[in-house]
């Protein structure tokens, strides 16, 4: 994929088809220590432990409409090829923990990408999901979450394209923020 959200896009969608009803996107960006952390975390029905490693061959998928099963693996490459980590947690019932690190000043590190885009096609294509999106860069950080925005909108439902815009512009804004600190 060439931007780090597309992938970030594809492990929450894979939550989602797991019943995860909340969902929290952690990105930090250190450049003090050269590294970039995403996190992506849900409460879905969770991975069987003898699964584990099955959901990390390229070639496996639980999906009937293609026979590969390529996010997860393309992740875990894509953070190894840039001196990263990649761990997976899950615990059936409970949910599944992804996260990747990469080295920032990697060559082939792929850029972060639109993420007030990304999030707000989240938002829009799951309004019964609760999203938890942190964003820090160098000790300074934002955080935009869905709960506390729906109860700010009273009878508006929140993938009205107001709210969609106001969230997308907010994220826009923080990001600018924190990049300039």
């Amino acid at each position: 994929m060439r931007e780090l959200s597309l992938h970030i896009m594809d492990i929450v969608e894979n939550g989602v088809a797991a019943g995860a009803t909340q969902v929290h996107i952690s990105v930090v960006e250190d450049t003090t220590r050269n590294l970039l952390r995403i996190s992506i975390k849900d409460n879905g029905r969770g991975i069987p432990e003898h699964r584990l490693d099955q959901v990390l061959d390229p070639f496996y998928t639980t999906r009937t409409t293609r026979r590969v099963g390529l996010g997860l693996s393309l992740f875990r490459e894509a953070s190894r090829r840039c001196d990263g980590n990649f761990t997976l947690h899950s615990k059936e019932g409970e949910g599944t923990e992804v996260s990747a690190s990469f080295r920032l000043d990697h060559i082939d590190l792929a850029p972060l990408g639109d993420m007030a885009s990304s999030m707000t096609s989240l938002i829009m294509g799951n309004p019964g999901v609760d999203f938890i999106y942190t964003h820090e860069r160098n000790g300074r950080a934002f955080q935009v979450d869905t709960r506390e925005v729906r109860k700010e909108l009273e009878d508006l439902p929140i993938t009205h394209p107001e709210v969609i815009k106001y969230i997308g512009d907010s994220i826009r804004e923080s990001l600018e923020e924190i990049k300039t600190a």
